[in-house]
């Protein structure tokens, strides 16, 4: 197989890198390909940013931001070398290592982290009016947990079950960002899981045009959840995150990570480090949760280890890395 890290993965990316460059094809630029998510969620926006800053600051590579399914579509394609650098929920990411969750089977795969991002959180939406105050209210009720393969689902079936409520106690829909929201909209479903960076994009826009209700999660849900998944942590979205959103929202979080396969050269992990965070100025006009990235999130949140072109980079920061993200 071709290296992810050395070849454009199509044939499309390849005449536009030659076309880019003004030269023949064997000197054309080195494509590095972005699993990102659905377009109405922050992966996609960041993914394309971040991809421009890549392109720009390394000049002999082409980025390109990928749409996909999410978090366990992503580490999938990762661990077959058909994307560079993915997205990924904590959660997901520390299953995909430990072989466990959506991942069991694998023996599980040898990822890495570039940085931990800004915290992923658990949003559970319904319309202002709607019967359902609690978690425990979905029970019959027609329910968006996240697209197949996305982190979203993960999260929603580990708080569900952790709490008692399988996928038989109400009908499930398997919708991304922008389905749940055109869903609960139309009537058509009656609350719905986001697991983003707020704000949503799809969430505001729904929020524009219905009013919308976010469901607080209670201390011993969180604790269950908790317990089930290391990775989560209780988090408290702000009033005023969501026009009409007047109370703080007691919820969940885990961290986002930029994940890439252990064995992607070193050199190269410390370029795309690098580069990440001196684009954070321009990262967080696209979306202002990139204004949670930071070398201490990384270090004080990454559920997973480094790698050890992100570790060189942190160090020459002269911060202390913590044993635990050291690797092995």
């Amino acid at each position: 197989m071709p290296s992810v890290y050395s070849r454009p993965r199509r044939l499309g990316l390849f005449a536009f890198a030659v076309l880019l460059c003004g030269c023949d094809p064997g000197d054309r630029p080195d494509t590095i390909s972005i699993a990102t998510a659905g377009t109405g969620g922050v992966y996609y926006l960041l993914g394309g940013a971040l991809a421009e800053s890549w392109s720009r600051e390394l000049p002999d590579r082409i980025a390109v931001a990928e749409v996909t399914g999410g978090s366990v579509e992503n580490l999938n394609l990762l661990s077959r070398a058909q994307v560079t650098v993915a997205f990924s929920m904590g959660t997901n990411a520390d299953q995909a290592l430990r072989g466990i969750g959506p991942f069991v089977g694998t023996g599980g795969i040898e990822v890495r982290a570039l940085a931990a991002l800004y915290p992923n959180v658990l949003h559970l939406v319904t319309l202002e009016g709607s019967e359902i105050e609690t978690l425990q209210d979905l029970r019959g009720r027609r329910v968006s947990v996240g697209a197949p393969g996305s982190g979203t689902e993960v999260a929603a079936r580990t708080l569900l079950e952790a709490n008692g409520i399988g996928y038989e106690a109400f009908s499930p829909q398997r919708l991304n960002f922008n389905e749940s929201a055109n869903a609960l909209r139309d009537g058509q479903a009656d609350a719905a899981f986001w697991s983003v960076g707020p704000p949503a994009g799809s969430l505001l826009d729904l929020a524009t045009v219905r009013s919308v209700r976010i469901i607080s999660l209670l201390p011993g849900e969180r604790e269950r959840a908790g317990a089930a998944d290391p990775t989560l942590r209780s988090h408290t979205l702000l009033a005023g995150t969501y026009p009409g959103q007047i109370e703080e929202v007691a919820t969940l979080a885990t961290p986002n990570v930029l994940v890439v396969r252990a064995d992607m050269p070193e050199e190269l992990a410390w370029e795309l480090t690098r580069v990440l965070f001196e684009s954070l100025p321009e990262l967080s006009q696209v979306h202002p949760a990139a204004g949670g990235i930071t070398p201490a999130y990384t270090l004080e949140n990454s559920p997973i280890p480094l790698h050890p072109g992100a570790l060189r980079y942190f160090r020459d920061l002269g911060l202390p890395i913590p044993r635990s993200l050291e690797g092995h």
